[in-house]
């Protein structure tokens, strides 16, 4: 199963990365969640520090990219198969430092990618 790390994790239900995180959990994706503050959604354990997580398949953005520099070096370390870009979250700086790493990314919506069995 690709475990997903949501990185800018809302804990405010209206917010689609609160959204993403309960899909996830609903297809039974292993979801792990990154946000400004510590909490719980839907079980899952929001950190507000870089935790170094092990065998991360996707890192789904829910960061503008101005908010997204602080984390090049983290999205990195992880070595993710891929980095979904959601709207709004589209960063051309970061995708060349993907690509330098050999890291595949695209610009596309989660819920979307969930929703059409393309995830």
């Amino acid at each position: 199963m690709k475990r997903t790390l949501v990185l800018g994790a809302s804990l405010n239900s209206n917010r689609y990365s609160y959204f993403v995180i309960s899909r996830l959990i609903s297809f039974d994706y292993e979801v792990l969640a990154i946000g400004s503050k510590k909490g719980v959604i839907n079980g899952v354990q929001v950190e507000t520090e870089k935790v170094q997580f092990p065998d991360i398949h996707t890192v789904t953005l829910y960061l503008n990219p101005r908010r997204q520099e602080d984390y090049y070096n983290y999205i990195i370390s992880l070595r993710p198969e891929r980095v979904i870009f959601n709207p709004g979250t589209e960063n051309p700086e970061l995708y060349k430092l993907l690509k330098q790493h050999d890291i595949y990314f695209e610009a596309a919506c989660t819920l979307v990618l969930l929703s059409t069995n393309q995830y």
